[in-house]
């Protein structure tokens, strides 16, 4: 693969062109991820609004009615719906866990397997977050791990 980076005047829209003989998930990937560093995410504390970088999101959570935006150190709330952020960041590094949490796994420094199936997020911040048993193949296939089903055999 060549990459070709070009200096452009102040004037010119910038842009990026991908030439490939297949749009695969590597390159949607690519496309979501560039996609991501432009968007900002306004979000609520207190009276004050900020605009928040997606990349800088640990994860989302929904607590009644409400949805939270969880950084290294602070807590936002956001007016979107879990599934609204869901198709917002369908592709990147942002998954479903359980109903209620869409955590960044770029943002997690291990999986732990836990008691029933379920798993356990560490994330960097220090932060536990649970992962639904029903997610975990999900997760699984998505970190390209071998999924075994015997244990749900009668």
């Amino acid at each position: 693969m060549k990459i070709i980076i070009e200096d452009i005047g102040p004037d010119e829209e910038e842009a990026v062109i991908i030439r490939c003989r297949e749009v695969d998930e590597a390159v949607m990937q690519l496309v979501n991820g560039l996609k991501l560093k432009k968007e900002k995410l306004t979000v609520r504390q207190g009276e004050k609004i900020l605009q928040i970088e997606p990349g800088d999101i640990y994860y989302f959570e929904a607590v009644d009615n409400k949805v939270f935006l969880y950084l290294e150190k602070n807590v936002y709330e956001t007016k979107l719906k879990l599934y609204e952020l869901e198709r917002r960041f369908a592709g990147t590094d942002f998954f479903r866990v359980s109903k209620s949490v869409i955590l960044n796994l770029a943002k997690v420094k291990n999986f732990t397997p836990e008691f029933s199936g379920r798993f356990e997020a560490l994330m960097k911040n220090g932060e536990r977050v649970g992962i639904s048993r029903q997610y975990v193949p999900l997760l699984k296939n998505k970190l390209g791990i071998s999924v075994s089903y015997t244990h749900l055999r009668a």
